[in-house]
């Protein structure tokens, strides 16, 4: 096994669900919140660890203000496991008809990686942000910032004085460090996370983002409580990651041609020459032996994908596991429906992105 990595920065090797639990001090989503009526992310425990995630939820069932956080660090276009925290984000403004806010964290990706130019960096938070929106948020009730643009800098220096450095480099670890900004970074992503208390008052805020992104959170919520705050502390719940379509723990942009993720700009070509080449099967290596053996879903990226993204219908999905397992369905058979599946969903998806551009504007954070 690979020994694996999880930072804000850098996912690799194998991970361990349970043992990223214990490391980062969470706990399991409950077995109460696994219910039909939940989301189908929580449902199949694709969200996974949470904190506080009850008093959020007994909150807003209480019909008292709440909000939810999740943002984006842009640069690159956007792939499907980047919508992973927007999907339930959404749901939950649906859901609760909650305020929720989406900062674009493009000053981390112009500190961190060395090859994103400023205006690259602005560039693919413009892009981002449609992508985003693309997914139907309510105008209103949804705020969007860019740091680049938004003047963050008040809340996070508020939060930086009570930060000491020796806590922010025992939280996040060793990284390697090439500039100032870098260092300072943490403070401004921890005044995201209780932003929405500095600008409507103390409340109930979920985070939902990756187990990666995690330490953030962590900052938040030791200093939320500082009486020159007085804020509650951010209830979290953490997703897994989204394989790679080689079936590598995440889905990265880092794959420099471009054929181990699919992009939210994909064309159905594109989506199907990558899921019939590329897309790991957990199929039997010759149609004889799958009939008689029958597939392995659990390893097979094309369910995962349905099971995690694309297929909401308890039912069918119970009905394609048992057939694969089967044998009754074959890969090609497996691969041709989730092939359909997301086809079907990015074309609504990139036409939904056409006609946000024009609405932009509506969604953009006033300060």
């Amino acid at each position: 096994m690979k020994n694996p990595i999880t930072t804000p920065w850098e996912v690799s090797g194998d991970i361990d669900y349970d043992k990223l639990i214990k490391e980062f001090g969470a706990e399991r989503v409950k077995p109460t919140h696994i219910n039909p009526k939940a989301h189908h992310f929580i449902k199949r425990e694709f969200y996974f660890s949470q904190r506080d995630f009850d008093s959020w939820v007994k909150a807003a069932e209480s019909k008292k203000k709440v909000s939810i956080l999740t943002g984006r660090g842009s640069s690159e276009k956007m792939h499907l496991g980047h919508l992973v925290p927007f999907v339930l984000a959404k749901h939950f403004q649906d859901k609760y008809k909650c305020n929720v806010y989406l900062p674009i964290s493009d000053d981390e990706k112009f500190y961190v990686k060395p090859n994103l130019s400023f205006e690259d960096a602005e560039k693919y938070a413009d892009d981002n942000i449609l992508d985003i929106l693309a997914l139907g948020f309510k105008p209103g009730k949804t705020f969007v910032l860019k740091d680049l643009s938004y003047p963050i800098y008040p809340s996070a220096a508020r939060v930086a004085k009570l930060i000491s450095y020796s806590t922010a480099k025992a939280v996040f670890g060793l990284k390697p460090e090439t500039n100032i900004g870098w260092s300072f970074y943490p403070a401004v992503q921890t005044a995201h996370i209780l932003l929405p208390q500095f600008i409507e008052g103390k409340h109930h805020t979920l985070v939902p983002i990756g187990i990666d992104q995690d330490p953030y959170v962590r900052l938040a919520r030791d200093v939320a409580q500082h009486s020159t705050l007085n804020f509650i502390k951010p209830a979290t719940i953490h997703s897994k990651f989204l394989p790679s379509l080689k079936g590598e723990a995440k889905m990265s942009s880092s794959d420099a041609e471009g054929v181990n993720v699919i992009y939210l700009s994909d064309s159905p070509t594109e989506v199907k020459n990558k899921i019939n080449k590329y897309a790991f099967s957990g199929g039997k290596d010759t149609l004889e032996e799958h009939r008689k053996h029958g597939g392995n879903p659990e390893i097979d990226i094309s369910f995962q994908y349905l099971k995690y993204l694309f297929e909401e219908d308890d039912k069918k999905l119970a009905k394609i596991e048992a057939d694969y397992k089967s044998g009754k369905m074959t890969t090609g058979e497996l691969k041709a429906y989730t092939i359909d599946k997301i086809n079907s969903f990015l074309k609504k998806h990139q036409e939904n992105k056409k006609k946000i551009k024009s609405q932009v504007g509506k969604f953009m954070l006033k300060f």
